[in-house]
């Protein structure tokens, strides 16, 4: 992590509007631009940039200001897990995935659950983790009295190492039902395997986890009451939700790809010896390529945020949510994953032809990009978003609430 880092943040007064925040979050950005390309070859657990994350207020955004949250929406929330992305696409799915797992509590629990959970991770600064993968075989949950019991394993834990808490899923033993719980994440028995070796996303500590009789009380179960749940069609919006996070890491870390290229561009690429200018700045080809790029990234960044602004709607009013409202919202989603994912790949992989050769050097870091964008935006197949907006299009058809829908 940079020597720079600033601690100034703690002594100074919270910003206040969603505006404010951006900006916190573009200086923390900035700190994290400073050494990115190094921490990313390095690879270590980045225990330095979540602490900068909490110094920076950013992970209590979403928190309650009664017990020193931010107060802010959803919409904010996407925009700062852009921002920050822009320097580190890594730390930009830490920091949004860490917004998902604390509003977890308010997705599935009831108010008494929530309430308590959103006090006291903004008064302690809780880093989330979480052990929720379906591809896996489902965790086994079983009753020992009045507490349950986590048994299993998981092949991708986001978080790990860095989060204070991690929030666990599993099935009730004998049951369908399914069992959300958040635990300490230096609980007994929980043991992150530290096997997370992929081409890109690298400091996610996304690796496996087993979960060896780790126990929690009944009373911890979101959603619960006398050993009951209680559904809300409000608990189907873990889906569009989490892809919206998705989608603004992918348009961050396309924004800081082209940045990060055209400060190259404008500082070290040489003009192509026939093409009878001095600079590369003044080449046709490579004025079309960053005008070409720029306008998709800002088409999709708007449509980013229209969605955005639609959930928040329906955040706002969580009894309201009807399967129908949901399915449409699930809709505009799908379109904008289909369409970040695209245009980040394109980003990432283009910015190479208005660079020039020596800009693949490993030292400038310039292939981080895309590996960060190629590794994650094969979490679910984007074939299957289109074909969402197809099937509605055509049969005016809605998608049902899955795992991935």
């Amino acid at each position: 992590m940079s020597t720079a880092t600033p601690t100034h943040w703690t002594t100074l007064p919270a910003p206040r509007t969603a505006q404010d925040w951006i900006s916190r979050a573009a200086e923390v950005a900035a700190v994290l631009a400073a050494d990115a390309a190094e921490r990313d070859r390095a690879g270590a657990t980045p225990y330095a940039e979540v602490q900068l994350l909490k110094d920076a207020g950013l992970v209590t955004l979403l928190g309650p200001t009664e017990h020193g949250g931010a107060g802010q929406d959803w919409p904010t929330a996407y925009r700062v897990v852009r921002e920050v992305a822009k320097a580190d696409g890594s730390i930009g799915q830490l920091l949004g995935y860490h917004y998902l797992w604390f509003w977890a509590a308010r997705l599935v629990g009831t108010r008494e659950q929530w309430e308590q959970v959103e006090a006291e991770a903004s008064r302690s600064r809780w880093f989330f983790g979480g052990a929720v993968n379906p591809r896996d075989k489902d965790v086994i949950v079983t009753e020992d009295g009045d507490d349950l019991v986590f048994t299993g394993r998981k092949s991708f834990s986001t978080g790990s190492k860095v989060s204070d808490v991690t929030v666990l899923e599993g099935v009730l033993e004998g049951t369908d039902q399914h069992v959300f719980a958040i635990v300490p994440s230096d609980s007994v028995g929980l043991t992150f395997l530290d096997d997370w070796d992929n081409i890109g996303q690298r400091l996610t500590e996304s690796g496996g986890v087993t979960l060896d009789r780790v126990r929690t009380p009944w009373s911890s179960a979101a959603g619960y009451v006398d050993k009951q749940f209680r559904p809300r069609t409000y608990n189907t919006l873990n889906v569009p939700t989490i892809q919206l996070v998705f989608v603004n890491f992918y348009l961050g870390i396309a924004g800081g790809a082209l940045e990060t290229a055209a400060t190259y561009t404008r500082t070290k690429s040489r003009s192509w010896l026939h093409g009878g200018h001095e600079r590369a700045v003044d080449e046709p080809y490579v004025i079309d390529t960053y005008g070409d790029l720029t306008a998709k990234l800002w088409a999709a960044e708007a449509l980013a945020d229209a969605v955005a602004a639609e959930g928040q709607k329906l955040h706002d009013d969580p009894d309201a949510v009807t399967p129908e409202s949901r399915g449409a919202f699930e809709v505009r989603v799908a379109a904008i994953k289909a369409r970040a994912t695209d245009v980040a790949l394109e980003v990432g992989n283009r910015i190479f032809e208005v660079t020039g050769a020596r800009a693949t050097a490993t030292s400038e870091g310039l292939d981080r990009f895309w590996r960060n964008v190629r590794t994650h935006t094969l979490h679910d197949p984007v074939a299957y978003k289109r074909r969402e907006v197809g099937r509605w299009v055509l049969e005016g058809e809605l998608p049902e609430p899955t795992w991935y829908s």
